[in-house]
């Protein structure tokens, strides 16, 4: 699969196939795909802590604040991505550029482990609405939780929907 591809094909997946377990290897590709992303002076400022079982069953509710998120109780595995601080380069440069690395650092991160995970038949969906102090307390973390990231099956008949964005017009100019 080329990444257009991949891109076409991966979708925030919110029905997941609860009976059918994620297998090792497959979990360790896509963690090892979010490894090898680049991130500013290559200081990684994150952290993938994977929940399965009763664990993710609880991280699961706590981003299902306000009626969100309910599917993530579906999904067999959950990555909590935490932020972690920046090595001493990146830390000046954000400070003399005034921009925030880390989490641009975390996209990228989340999107070559989302796209791994697609190339190995699994599904995902990103979540940004969480009780960041809830799972901190359930996974033992002393930094802030960024994003949490369903991964599993979907189940079977989730059609693959057709993409809306904007066109290539909207978001490209030249100069």
């Amino acid at each position: 699969m080329d990444f257009l591809e991949i891109a076409k094909k991966r979708q925030s997946c919110r029905s997941y196939d609860e009976a059918r377990e994620v297998e090792q290897e497959k979990l360790e590709a896509v963690l090892e795909a979010g490894r090898l992303a680049p991130s500013a002076c290559n200081g990684q400022p994150y952290h993938f802590t994977v929940c399965r079982g009763e664990t993710a069953k609880a991280v699961a509710a706590a981003t299902a604040g306000m009626g969100m998120n309910k599917f993530a109780v579906q999904a067999p595995v959950l990555i909590v991505v935490s932020e972690q601080p920046y090595v001493k380069s990146a830390a000046l440069g954000a400070r003399v550029k005034k921009n925030d690395y880390r989490s641009i650092d975390i996209g990228i991160a989340a999107a070559y482990l989302t796209a791994e995970a697609t190339t190995q038949g699994l599904s995902t969906c990103i979540l940004g609405w969480l009780d960041d102090g809830k799972i901190r307390q359930l996974c033992g973390l002393d930094q802030p939780v960024r994003l949490v990231i369903t991964l599993g099956y979907a189940r079977e008949g989730d059609p693959l929907r057709e993409k809306k964005r904007k066109p290539l017009s909207e978001l490209v100019s030249e100069k």
